[in-house]
């Protein structure tokens, strides 16, 4: 029998939810940011209510740990924890970069050797970016996720994806650009499954979110300087 899991992704300003049930896959992907902590948890259950599932027939729960949006990572784990702690289930924490990475892959069919560059908006002009590597049976990571100024990262993939592309400087001409998901619920779904088969639940207890960056804000005065800056800028 397949997994039943149920997993949670706020990293990004999209609630993304996903079930795989008896009936097969439930999918929820809306405006998010500020609602998502107020809209995330009755969201799952009612995707849960619409399978027909209570939280004890999950086998576990799934979320996106990061790197993203600094409250959305906590909503996401504190829904997962609860959620997986009242039902008595392990979680999976999984790389929400990875889950662009997937959805380029779909975008692309991508198979064996396919490799994608991955490059988020992380505000304050910087970027969350990583590469990846299909292997045909799962992702290899070829360069981790991690903080970077637009400048800073080496962009050379031949496919490169996520909504930090256009602070990118040009990539080569040969890159192929992939700044919009077309299913971040079924990319979501697809690493839950992958994780779980991999065996890589956690005890709820463990489930943290993953920041890369200890300063989530700028002040007024850095924000005015930046926009100075960008003014000055020829």
């Amino acid at each position: 029998m397949n997994a039943r899991l149920l997993a949670v992704d706020c990293s990004t300003e999209r609630l993304v939810l996903a079930l795989a049930g008896p009936g097969g896959a439930l999918t929820l992907d809306e405006a998010g940011g500020a609602e998502s902590s107020r809209r995330v948890l009755p969201a799952a259950l009612g995707l849960l209510r619409q399978a027909g599932l209570t939280l004890q027939a999950l086998d576990a729960v799934a979320f996106a740990h990061g790197p993203g949006a600094f409250t959305g990572l906590r909503t996401a784990c504190a829904v997962a924890q609860g959620l997986a702690f009242g039902a008595g289930k392990p979680v999976l924490a999984l790389d929400s970069l990875l889950i662009v990475a997937e959805d380029a892959r779909a975008q692309c069919d991508g198979g064996d050797g396919f490799e994608v560059g991955v490059a988020m908006d992380a505000r304050m002009n910087e970027l969350y970016a990583a590469r990846y590597r299909w292997s045909g049976q799962a992702w290899q990571t070829l360069q981790a996720p991690a903080l970077y100024a637009p400048g800073a990262w080496d962009a050379d993939a031949p496919v490169l994806a996520g909504s930090g592309l256009d602070l990118l400087p040009a990539p080569a001409a040969a890159a192929l650009r992939l700044p919009q998901a077309r299913d971040r619920a079924g990319a979501l779904l697809r690493l839950a499954q992958q994780a779980w088969a991999r065996g890589e639940a956690l005890d709820a207890a463990q489930a943290l979110p993953l920041y890369l960056r200890d300063k989530v804000a700028q002040t007024t005065a850095e924000r005015e300087a930046a926009r100075a800056a960008a003014g000055a800028t020829p």
